[in-house]
């Protein structure tokens, strides 16, 4: 158990869409602030995460302890007031990728462990800003899928560095750590709606990149055909121009192969 009293949860409520209700009939008195407001994601403020003060809400913040599944998010420990708190959480949710804007959905509690993971003290420091602490329940999508998520918990270096730049660039590492958080994600959603124990599915998405299908629907495509023929061998050089047509190559010759 975590040994910090936290004062505020950030609540992923995309993530768990019911819990608003759940949480909101029994606590009237805890505030929410929807951090989606005044940001590019306006329109979606009461569908996106929500940041719930919990200093007069001892029964809640329990509750985030106790049922860590249903208070799915971050629990932080600041003593900035609320509108600092709230203008640096309402930063963090925009970066650039090269020249494209995205959000950073940092407040799930998956998504954390990596990004957080990819940050070095500096990076901590700025990251974090008026934060305190961090700590939250979960791991991995890798770690979900084994039934290995526990309490994480993330400590502000804080290291005199410049503040959080408006939409700021991600470095390489937390690039390539939230591109393994989306194929993990992906995996996982596979393993659960086929029924497939992950670190098979994991390996045969890992042999998809490798044969080059990198495109979505193509390297579903490959996973669909993979767990039809299991024990098939591709043969390289797959022909055709492009991933479908390579795909549908390999498809029709394990087709053929099997008839015979």
């Amino acid at each position: 158990m975590i040994g910090v009293t936290a004062q505020w949860l950030l609540l992923d409520v995309p993530s768990v869409p019911r819990t608003r209700a759940l949480l909101q009939k029994p606590f009237p008195r805890a505030q929410w602030f929807w951090l989606f407001e005044d940001t590019h994601w306006h329109a979606l403020r009461e569908d996106g995460p929500a940041l719930i003060d919990l200093r007069e809400c001892p029964a809640l913040a329990q509750a985030c302890y106790s049922q860590a599944q249903v208070c799915r998010g971050l629990l932080i420990a600041s003593e900035a007031p609320a509108s600092r708190l709230l203008e640096h959480l309402r930063r963090m949710l925009t970066v650039t990728l090269g020249v494209h804007r995205a959000l950073l959905s940092y407040y799930n509690p998956n998504t954390a462990s990596y990004f957080f993971d990819a940050c070095d003290a500096g990076e901590l420091s700025r990251w974090l800003g008026p934060i305190n602490q961090l700590h939250w329940f979960g791991g991995t999508w890798a770690d979900r899928a084994v039934g290995c998520q526990g309490w994480q918990r993330l400590l502000n270096p804080a290291l005199a560095v410049r503040p959080l730049a408006v939409e700021e660039s991600l470095s390489p590492l937390q690039r390539e750590k939230l591109q393994t958080c989306l194929l993990e994600q992906h995996a996982w959603h596979w393993s659960q709606s086929t029924g497939t124990d992950y670190p098979r599915l994991w390996a045969y998405l890992q042999e998809g990149l490798t044969l080059g299908f990198s495109d979505r629907p193509v390297l579903d495509g490959w996973l669909w055909l993979r767990l039809q023929y299991p024990e098939a061998s591709p043969v390289l050089p797959l022909s055709g121009r492009t991933q479908q047509e390579r795909l549908d190559s390999l498809s029709q010759y394990w087709q053929n192969d099997q008839a015979q």
